[in-house]
């Protein structure tokens, strides 16, 4: 059994939760690095969303000189065609699917729940995402890259999985082209990802807390079954 890994958690401002988003931080952040973004999403108290963020557990990364911080995988070298430790990026997806696992067991259908992750969270996502055997409501991906695009191997249950990709034209850690990437390796597997650019670097603005927003309302908004 795969350990859950600790989280934030966010319950709904009105009664039980009918939709979870589990979203995961970038490099050397932890769980608390998005939390001041929920409330400024101003989404309806209806949707009744629990927010679950994880903390990753602290590795050595080899590109920040064997400093050991929270990370999803270890980078062994920057660039276009990163290279990172495969292993470690399946595991931290599997302890994903544990805690989509455990939104299940609460009560949330797979099909009401969303990962949302930034740089490398969104790089574990995609990996996490296609490979869940049950259908998730979509998949946010921010200022992130898709590492595993030639091994993934994506279940059927994901056919027609929402991904919205979302990037800074300026970001000088995963360059705009890596998101372009993401894209069309997605198209490829037979998805049609949603793609929107923000004058920013690898960060968040105004202007893209309203498209996540948006993003939420379509693929939660629905009523539970």
């Amino acid at each position: 059994m795969t350990d859950l890994l600790p989280a934030v958690e966010i319950e709904p401002l009105q009664g039980p939760a009918r939709a979870s988003v589990l979203w995961l931080h970038g490099l050397g952040a932890d769980g608390h690095d998005f939390e001041p973004v929920i409330p400024a999403l101003r989404l309806p108290a209806s949707l009744a969303i629990r927010f679950v963020l994880p903390h990753a557990p602290s590795l050595p990364v080899t590109v920040n000189n064997g400093y050991v911080m929270p990370a999803w995988y270890d980078i062994l070298a920057f660039g276009e065609e990163r290279q990172f430790n495969h292993q470690q990026l399946l595991d931290s997806a599997a302890r994903v699917h544990a805690l989509i696992d455990r939104e299940i067991a609460r009560g949330v259908p797979s099909y009401r729940i969303l990962l949302a992750g930034f740089s490398q969270g969104g790089a574990v996502n995609f990996e996490a995402a296609l490979t869940y055997p049950q259908p998730l409501a979509g998949v946010l991906a921010l200022s992130t890259y898709f590492p595993t695009a030639y091994s993934v191997q994506p279940h059927r249950a994901q056919a027609g999985l929402p991904v919205n990709i979302l990037h800074g034209t300026a970001d000088p850690i995963v360059p705009i082209q890596m998101a372009r990437s993401a894209r069309r390796h997605l198209e490829r597997i037979g998805l049609a990802p949603e793609f929107r650019s923000y004058v920013m670097g690898h960060e968040l603005c105004q202007e893209e807390l309203g498209d996540i927003a948006a993003f939420l309302q379509l693929c939660l908004g629905g009523a539970a079954a």
